[in-house]
């Protein structure tokens, strides 16, 4: 699963509008998987952005694993960024993050004021990479509708201003990935995260991993929801599939197990939370 090759002509186009666009912009929001925020970080974004003052925003809170989220803010902290932790599916913290890119920003703001330039509203690039939740959060802050949202890679494909109020303006972009995975751990974390399609992988190795990775640190949820226990032992992969189909009643196909429907559920259960808080980092 090395050296994947994943770039769209429309994510190529974005990276370069972020680039030509950053003239006019005051502040970048950077968001990341809460569950993967390594592996969710565009490593290419540093090079577009340079100086430019940025937030980053841990998406998902509500989906990983708390002491993992802690350590990552800290880490980002430790590495001078600003750091704020939402739950998209209840998000009414989105003042807190306008307050914080204005606090950002007051200084910047008083020296054009100083100089008389006209008042006008701070503005703040959006960016990440697909399915870290760039829509639902815009729409969150603006209090309306202003994209479109879906679960799923590359939904966002153009760049917009969105006006918030009088003195703040959201600059949305297009979810941007990096050209090639040449590490196997951020890849397959991309892909369960849903930032990837999953047909562009063997679905069976992610599984394997996937498995492989929840039997080792997070046996309970396992346990919880599909009354599994992984022992490591000979046919453990086969046992696997044998008792989700059965826990949550995935019927046969041609008198065998359903391993298709077994493999899709789980992607899909730990996409959407159903399983429990996971972190992959």
């Amino acid at each position: 699963m090395k050296n994947i090759q994943w770039y769209p002509g429309h994510m190529a186009k974005a990276k370069r509008e972020i680039g030509e666009k950053l003239k006019v912009i005051d502040i970048v929001i950077e968001l990341v998987d809460a569950r993967a925020p390594v592996s969710s970080k565009n490593p290419m974004f540093n090079e577009v952005i340079k100086n430019k003052p940025r937030l980053i925003v841990m998406t998902k809170k509500d989906m990983a694993d708390e002491k993992r989220v802690a350590y990552y803010e800290k880490y980002y902290r430790d590495q001078g960024y600003f750091v704020i932790t939402v739950n998209l599916k209840n998000f009414n913290e989105y003042k807190k993050v306008i307050d914080l890119c204005k606090e950002v920003l007051k200084e910047k703001m008083a020296r054009e004021a100083a100089k008389g330039l006209r008042p006008r509203p701070m503005r703040a690039m959006v960016i990440g990479i697909p399915n870290v939740g760039k829509s639902t959060f815009i729409n969150k802050i603006a209090k309306r509708k202003a994209t479109v949202t879906g679960n799923r890679p590359g939904v966002t494909k153009a760049q917009q201003i969105i006006k918030v109020d009088k003195d703040f303006e959201l600059f949305d972009t297009p979810g941007v990935l990096w050209p090639r995975f040449d590490n196997e751990i951020t890849a397959r974390n991309i892909a369960i995260i849903g930032s990837i399609k999953l047909q562009i992988l063997p679905l069976d190795e992610l599984f394997i991993y996937l498995m492989e990775y929840l039997g080792k640190n997070y046996p309970h949820l396992l346990k919880d929801r599909y009354n599994l226990e992984i022992d490591f032992e000979q046919d453990w992969l086969q046992r696997c599939f044998e008792v989700i189909a059965s826990t949550r009643k995935i019927k046969p196909n041609r008198g065998d197990v359903d391993y298709d429907r077994v493999m899709e559920l789980v992607f899909s259960e730990i996409n959407d939370g159903s399983i429990g808080k996971v972190s992959f980092e």
